[in-house]
């Protein structure tokens, strides 16, 4: 299936997954035939859970999403066994280019989420980040740069402030 039809029949998807109250396992079979992936059954996410294209979310074991989270996936998000992400996360890969001649063109990088690791409520991942295993990122915080294994980072742009 091409980009922008999987995006469309992904969205309408997404529509009737915020539309209707379902539970866990439902919630859960909605998301697998979003993303392609036979999501485990410990994946728990609540909802509203927005997504803008989905077929690039792989998820783990055991992972939750909160409620409000948004994966602008086009660049790939990978979550990892344990990954836990507070309501009203963002997680964008898709960014568009300096050059006002190519604003349109997209510039697509992955964000890697290691196991064990928290994302708070409201923080923003940019492109191209990776989250090390057992990290934590604050509450509104603003991650542009990759986060090292075992640290806390919180602010606006992201600081380590502890080692774990």
């Amino acid at each position: 299936m091409q980009r922008h039809q999987r995006s469309i029949r992904n969205q309408r998807l997404v529509q009737e997954l915020n539309d209707q109250p379902h539970d866990v396992a439902e919630t859960r079979a909605l998301v697998s035939e979003i993303t392609g992936q036979s999501l485990d059954e410990s994946v728990e996410i609540r909802l509203p859970f927005y997504t803008d294209f989905g077929a690039n979310i792989k998820m783990g074991k055991r992972v939750y999403v909160s409620n409000n989270v948004m994966f602008t996936d086009l660049g790939g998000i990978t979550l990892a066994d344990d990954v836990l992400i507070g309501p009203g996360a963002s997680l964008i890969t898709v960014n568009h280019q300096f050059d006002p001649e190519h604003r349109h063109d997209l510039d697509l990088k992955p964000i890697q989420v290691g196991k064990r690791a928290w994302i708070g409520a409201k923080a923003l991942i940019l492109p191209g980040v990776t989250i090390g295993e057992n990290a934590i990122v604050g509450a509104g915080a603003v991650v542009t740069k990759s986060v090292a294994a075992n640290t806390v980072v919180a602010g606006v742009p992201a600081r380590v402030i502890k080692t774990l």
